[in-house]
């Protein structure tokens, strides 16, 4: 079994160089990256979600591409087309900018529905369909979407079937004062992005996909991340709660988090402290609910604030 704890500090430490402050979300990013699950940056402009995404692609030395969604944007402009090639008398499929290993879909409530379900096949299937034909996408393959949470005239909302095709829903948020003047001091001359250099292999990225799925989950947090799951669909104050979905992913997302721990084995604390990241976008908070400002993140967090943790050893058995 690889050192995740390694690979996850190496590539961490990486984009530390460039995104400052931040290391909370660059991990969920790095956990993301290891579930093979796509991730929704969520924040108001300027703050680096973009950053964060190129950030990403050089460290492991990926393709990266970048869409940045409008109105008038069509579904061929994100898979690709077919050219009729005069020559050969026979039509060509040209790659669309989804065909990379890492994409950035930025703004990606400003697209018509119809565009963006162009991305759920891509996303879910790994694989676009154009003309009646299938292609296949690289591995790995990684969607982070930004979309702005404040403006909101001339977009188009997620719908809950594409909200729930993101493992996580993550924000990077303004830095404090010291971290600002990190920033500014770094980019004087250059931008450190400019400078930053593949840490990771492809192969090693890989290896470490497969790997985190040996990660020992016990049966009692397996019962702990469904009864969690249950008592959103429960609550009253939720109209529809999380998809078997969001079990697989807080699931996954724990192994992944215990690895980068240097664990083999998933604690409660690991499932905790993912729950509302994993599972707050995949919750409708009810009307009444919205009328008094509860969020969704905050109904998580009451719930496993009432949930019983379970006890007893979580490592795995000796055989």
């Amino acid at each position: 079994m690889p050192d995740i704890q390694s690979f996850g500090k190496r590539l961490i430490d990486n984009l530390e160089k460039v995104i400052v402050g931040k290391r909370q979300t660059v991990e969920l990013t790095v956990i993301g990256l290891l579930c093979q699950g796509h991730i929704l940056i969520e924040d108001v402009p300027g703050v680096g979600k973009t950053v964060l995404a190129r950030s990403l692609a050089k460290s492991l030395g990926c393709t990266f591409n970048r869409l940045q969604f409008t109105p008038d944007m069509l579904p061929s402009d994100v898979t690709g087309v077919s050219i009729y090639n005069q020559s050969n008398r026979k039509f060509e499929f040209r790659n669309g900018p989804i065909f990379a290993q890492i994409v950035l879909v930025d703004e990606i409530n400003r697209a018509t529905p119809k565009t963006q379900a162009a991305l759920l096949e891509a996303m879910e299937e790994r694989q676009v369909t154009v003309d009646g034909i299938t292609h296949l996408l690289t591995n790995p393959f990684m969607v982070l979407a930004t979309q702005n949470p404040i403006e909101y005239e001339g977009t188009f909302p997620l719908p809950e079937a594409q909200l729930d095709r993101f493992l996580l829903r993550v924000r990077l948020g303004y830095p404090n004062a010291a971290d600002e003047v990190e920033v500014l001091e770094r980019q004087q001359l250059r931008h450190p992005i400019d400078s930053l250099s593949p840490v990771i292999r492809v192969a090693d990225l890989l290896e470490s996909m497969e790997a985190i799925k040996k990660v020992y989950v016990s049966s009692p947090v397996k019962r702990y991340v469904v009864e969690l799951v249950n008592r959103t669909r429960e609550n009253n104050d939720v109209y529809l709660g999380a998809s078997p979905r969001g079990s697989l992913g807080l699931f996954r997302t724990g192994q992944a988090r215990a690895a980068l721990h240097g664990r083999d084995f998933v604690l409660p604390d690991d499932i905790k402290a993912l729950a509302a990241t994993v599972l707050a976008h995949r919750v409708i908070v009810s009307p009444a609910a919205r009328l008094r400002e509860l969020s969704a993140e905050r109904i998580i967090v009451e719930i496993l604030e009432h949930l019983p943790v379970p006890g007893g050893d979580f490592e795995q058995p000796i055989k």
